[in-house]
């Protein structure tokens, strides 16, 4: 397993093809110039939305066909999220990553199958979830054999539609000794605030800062072409413009830490 730092970064959800390669295209000119481990992320469908007439995909074959498609054509590993048993089968022939969703991260079934692909499992913390309890999760994963396990924060709910990111949560959880990997996009969000969760874009590269500097073993955000007509997380997903500038000042501190 790499020591390398950690790069996770793409847009929500798969809208179309051309987007993907887009913001693929832009995101590869900006690593090439350093020596991590970039993943490309994307979701194939969402089963969790505020609403019920929102996006939730182009269909589950075909975004991951698109996924498969990059792989070959760019050499580009690409991580996705799962929802169920049978998501873990089917998306770990397109991907090299799988993630279990906040929502989800005390699934038994769901982390016991996402174990027996074989692939790494990227644990994203529970929003109700205290960081001891994803040792528990990890060790689910373990169990089955894979100890290629990654912990990603979040954010912790704060009353009602809000979050806060509370870094000590990074000390103890690579503690533990996973990677853990700080998710600068979805922590900022104000969960369900609207007919698409909202959030402060603005705070996204000040916190993300802060957690590079306490000490991380990677990133994790989520960019967009035209963000503000995105089809999911339109509020907090960084503009592809700016993404450069984000990666550059994040790597700037981690190499100084």
């Amino acid at each position: 397993m790499s020591n390398r730092f950690k790069l996770i970064a793409g847009p929500c959800i798969a809208e179309s093809k051309e987007m993907l390669v887009e913001t693929l295209e832009y995101l590869l000119r900006v690593v090439s110039m350093y020596d991590i481990d970039f993943y490309f992320k994307s979701s194939y469908k969402k089963a969790n939305r505020t609403s019920y007439d929102s996006f939730t995909g182009v269909g589950d074959e075909l975004a991951l066909s698109w996924f498969d498609e990059l792989r070959k054509e760019y050499g580009v590993k690409v991580l996705t999220d799962i929802h169920s048993v049978e998501d873990a089968k089917l998306a770990s022939n397109y991907v090299d990553v799988l993630q279990i969703p906040a929502f989800l991260a005390r699934q038994s079934d769901l982390l016991f199958a996402a174990a027996e692909t074989n692939l790494p499992v990227n644990i994203k913390k529970g929003q109700f979830m205290a960081p001891d309890d994803m040792k528990k999760a990890a060790e689910k994963v373990v169990s089955k054999g894979n100890p290629d396990v990654w912990l990603t924060e979040r954010g912790t709910f704060f009353g009602y539609h809000d979050l806060i990111v509370d870094f000590r949560s990074l000390i103890r959880m690579r503690e533990f000794g996973y990677p853990v990997i700080y998710d600068a996009t979805h922590s900022v969000q104000q969960p369900s605030i609207g007919a698409q969760s909202g959030g402060f874009r603005d705070y996204i590269k000040k916190l993300a800062l802060g957690a590079t500097a306490v000490g991380i073993d990677g990133i994790f955000f989520e960019t967009h072409p035209d963000p503000e007509n995105a089809k999911s997380d339109s509020a907090t997903q960084l503009k592809l413009e700016n993404a450069k500038d984000f990666i550059d000042s994040i790597l700037l501190i981690n190499s100084i830490i």
